[in-house]
């Protein structure tokens, strides 16, 4: 297949060179200046330097770095003294839950809007209850929530809200820089991410006091040498991590502005494919499009699990995220609010998802082979 309007042309011409990747032997200065330092950890110097540029990039002011994403939630939630039940999305990576958990937090499943498949505002308020401390979204496939809509039920109500944003480096929508809502935000930097350290993530608060609170809970709640004020973790990121950061930095837009040269190749693939509806229409320059997902249809001729197989067999690998739902793993699907008819838009779109390969380096014939399975009857 070599589908109208599909730039496969355009694609392979951006590989004689690879301006998103950084070259090894610009990574080489930088062991040896950690070499030299003598520091691997603990708030070394390019920790600090990475933290500020980051912050600078990300256009916030008050950034705290971890090793991994989910020590971010952790802790943001331990940042900010949440207990009680908080209100959260069944649509997401287990993380988002597993951090309440973590925490001694009930998790309350809400159902998702159809077209974002971020927590559905509307439905928000009916899961109050008196034990409600918090609203934890999640910006899913990069595509901000309705950040002005979840901070009105949040006022209202008193509660906070602290935002998975593993999706979102990056991005900005119609309401301006998500991470400018919410009481704190978390980011994950790990391998799989448009923007990663090989393992990481990041708090976003909004002052210095926050940042100061956070900077010791990450590291086992150490103030000095001799005095310990909360029950911490350890969650500081290593030198090496954030050099990589630093030297990332320097091309990933190249790297998103290649993203989304390669879902216009996808949309334009499958724009003439009946049963395959592109979720990222419309949205390739508001997201990061670190994922590629398309929703298989009831009138496309095979399910879901069937065309993942397919694309599989002829080694291209898809992903079903997010199924399962998280209210359906074992520690989940006894609360009430995990009943799959409290949930039925979530529940319906794990069953039809298929996040198709999207990365720099993903090669025009891959798509172009895909485009063709897909499009096969």
């Amino acid at each position: 297949m070599n589908a109208p309007g599909l730039p496969l042309a355009a694609l392979r011409q951006v590989y004689v060179t690879k301006p998103w990747l950084p070259p090894l032997e610009a990574f080489i200065p930088y062991l040896e200046q950690i070499w030299d330092n003598r520091v691997l950890t603990n708030s070394g110097p390019f920790h600090q330097r990475f933290e500020q540029a980051l912050a600078e990039h990300l256009g916030v002011e008050h950034l705290s770095l971890f090793s991994n994403g989910t020590l971010a939630l952790v802790t943001a939630l331990q940042a900010l003294r949440i207990s009680g039940e908080v209100i959260t999305t069944p649509y997401s990576f287990v993380a988002t839950a597993h951090s309440l958990l973590w925490n001694g937090i009930k998790p309350v499943f809400v159902d998702v809007d159809p077209v974002t498949l971020n927590l559905d505002p509307a439905r928000i308020e009916a899961a109050i209850t008196p034990q409600t401390t918090a609203i934890m979204p999640v910006h899913c496939y990069g595509r901000p929530c309705d950040v002005e809509a979840i901070q009105r039920i949040a006022d209202i109500y008193n509660l906070r809200v602290i935002y998975d944003a593993a999706h979102a480096f990056g991005v900005r929508g119609t309401m301006g820089n998500p991470l400018d809502y919410g009481d704190m935000s978390a980011l994950s930097f790990h391998a799989t991410k448009v923007f990663n350290t090989f393992e990481g993530g990041a708090i976003v608060c909004r002052d210095a006091k926050a940042k100061t609170r956070i900077d010791h809970l990450k590291n086992f709640g150490f103030v000095d040498e001799t005095t310990v004020v909360a029950p911490g973790i350890n969650g500081k990121m290593n030198e090496f991590s954030s050099a990589l950061g630093l030297l990332q930095l320097q091309h990933v837009d190249e790297a998103i502005r290649r993203r989304r040269e390669i879902a216009r190749a996808w949309l334009a693939g499958l724009a003439d494919v009946r049963g395959i509806r592109c979720l990222q229409a419309g949205q390739l320059d508001s997201t990061n499009n670190g994922y590629f997902p398309v929703m298989v249809e009831p009138e496309y001729p095979i399910d879901r699990d069937a065309l993942y197989q397919r694309l599989k067999d002829a080694g291209i690998h898809p992903r079903r995220y997010f199924y399962p739902l998280i209210s359906e793993f074992p520690m989940y699907r006894g609360l009430p609010s995990a009943a799959p008819n409290n949930l039925p838009v979530a529940t319906a779109a794990a069953r039809r998802v298929l996040c198709l390969p999207i990365y720099p380096d993903l090669e025009p014939s891959v798509i172009e082979r895909a485009c063709e399975l897909i499009a096969a009857r």
